[in-house]
């Protein structure tokens, strides 16, 4: 999750461009989120110049827990393997996704962004997962596809109140669909993880502040890459800074290990005294939108991987 309360400017309500502060909303600003969210990404304190000061707003996935989960996806991968449904040797799985849009507005019309705007983010997704934006980034294989846009009026539901209700509700497609709620919320995503869909497949999917769409009053945030930013992780990509500065990190070994979160695009930040400056262009840090252009050949395999142990 990219947090909105917690990024460099604090925004929730945008009027013009401009940001105004604001309240979490209940239960999202607590060590423990509610149950519905599991997994969400948050933002480590990094220092006076932390995102607004605030602290994780839920736990951290331990060390155990991720070699927990690469050991899954190993079993899992095997036994594919062996029944002939991974990809051959030395390729990597591709895919085309179905995108659902769920563009929940207020009861007033509050958030409803434009069918440009959605076709704008489609094409983002699509230009960043294809390694369009830089020469060192890698090519996931996966495309988008718009399959459907659903439009709500429900201000409860705007807010991402009664997420549990409305995901469950509203959601379309199987496994491998991304869904991608649109609300007004203190963060500007929120994200399932694809290890979790077979235990709560009826909120699997993103949540993205609305704003940050391509065209968005999100400043710095505003040109679709959050919604990137939180599909990698429905792809099972954790932060770049995922553990801190180990050589575990965030389980991918071309990105280099990264202390803490970045803010803005420090060119030349190194935050850990392992090998490598920080990725800050990488689309899982917490740069701006304008720092974004890649991911890696290893967060591509991880990908990769991923989608044949839980989504193909």
């Amino acid at each position: 999750m990219r947090s909105l309360f917690t990024r460099p400017r604090a925004l929730a309500v945008l009027v013009a461009g401009s940001a105004l502060a604001f309240s979490p909303l209940s239960g999202q600003a607590t060590a423990q989120l509610p149950v519905d969210q599991v997994n969400p990404c948050f933002a480590p304190a990094e220092g006076p110049s932390a995102r607004g000061g605030h602290g994780a707003d839920h736990r951290e996935l331990s060390v155990a827990e991720q070699k927990a989960i690469d050991a899954k996806t190993a079993q899992l991968l095997a036994a594919k393997k062996a029944r002939g449904l991974a990809p051959a040797p030395g390729k990597l799985a591709a895919a085309n996704v179905p995108v659902y849009i769920h563009v929940m507005r207020s009861s007033s019309g509050a958030g409803d962004v434009t069918a440009t705007q959605i076709n704008q983010q489609i094409a983002e997704l699509n230009q960043n997962f294809a390694g369009g934006e830089s020469s060192s980034a890698a090519n996931t294989g996966f495309t988008f596809t718009l399959a459907g846009t659903y439009r709500y009026n429900n201000s409860t539901w705007h807010t991402d109140g009664q997420s549990t209700t409305y995901r469950s509700q509203t959601r379309k497609g199987g496994k491998n669909a991304l869904n991608i709620w649109l609300v007004n919320f203190s963060y500007l995503g929120i994200a399932t993880f694809p290890w979790d869909y077979s235990s709560n497949p009826k909120i699997d999917g993103i949540r993205v502040q609305y704003t940050s769409l391509p065209g968005g009053s999100a400043t710095n945030f505003n040109l679709g890459k959050t919604a990137t930013h939180e599909a990698g992780h429905w792809f099972g990509l954790y932060h770049t800074f995922q553990g801190g500065c180990t050589s575990t990190n965030d389980s991918v070994s071309d990105t280099p290990a990264q202390g803490s979160a970045s803010s803005g695009c420090p060119t030349g930040r190194n935050s850990c005294s392992l090998p490598g400056l920080d990725p800050i262009h990488n689309y899982m840090d917490y740069s701006y939108d304008s720092c974004y252009n890649q991911f890696t050949p290893g967060q591509s395999t991880r990908i990769s991987n991923m989608w044949t142990a839980y989504r193909a």
